[in-house]
């Protein structure tokens, strides 16, 4: 049997825990994540695109569960610049996004099912409801810090390489 003040405790440090340091610049994680646990020690994998620049090289999360899918990239405070989450959806479709829970601004790189990047949405808007569209039947979607596609000379026809896309793993 838990005791009141227990449970009292558990919670207390449970909300400290989310609320981070006291100094942090970074926003709060919030109270309510839906239910979502968000991994401490995700698996990377290697990700590259033959860009204009030349070709760039991102570790990434793979996203190839409805679950997975669902949480993204939600309640962190930050991602690395040469990190990413990389959106399996096999069989390839439309697909929509939205920004619920999610602390940073992202870029969302849309990948259509040859391996090219279709569209990208820069600088979507953190913690928003509002849908943000692939414009068309895509494969994967990647998802970087806020101006990491510009900053990398992202751009529609570049060729992404990754395991679960045709033309398989990264150069």
């Amino acid at each position: 049997m838990v005791s009141r003040w227990s449970l009292v405790a558990t919670v207390a440090v449970l909300l400290a825990a989310c609320a981070g340091p006291a100094n942090s610049d970074a926003p709060p994680v919030p109270q309510n994540c839906d239910g979502f646990v968000v991994p401490a020690n995700p698996a990377l994998h290697d990700l590259t695109i033959d860009t204009a620049k030349g070709v760039v090289a991102v570790k990434v999360e793979l996203a190839d569960t409805e679950p997975l899918r669902n949480l993204g990239l939600m309640c962190r405070p930050s991602i690395a610049a040469d990190r990413g989450m990389m959106f399996d959806f096999s069989p390839p479709r439309a697909v929509t996004f939205w920004m619920h829970n999610t602390l940073i601004s992202l870029d969302m790189v849309f990948i259509a099912p040859d391996g090219r990047i279709l569209s990208i949405a820069h600088d979507v808007t953190p913690m928003s409801d509002e849908l943000t569209a692939s414009n068309g039947v895509i494969r994967g979607v990647l998802e970087l810090g806020a101006g990491r596609a510009a900053a990398l000379g992202l751009a529609p026809g570049d060729r992404v390489h990754f395991s679960t896309l045709p033309g398989g793993a990264p150069k």
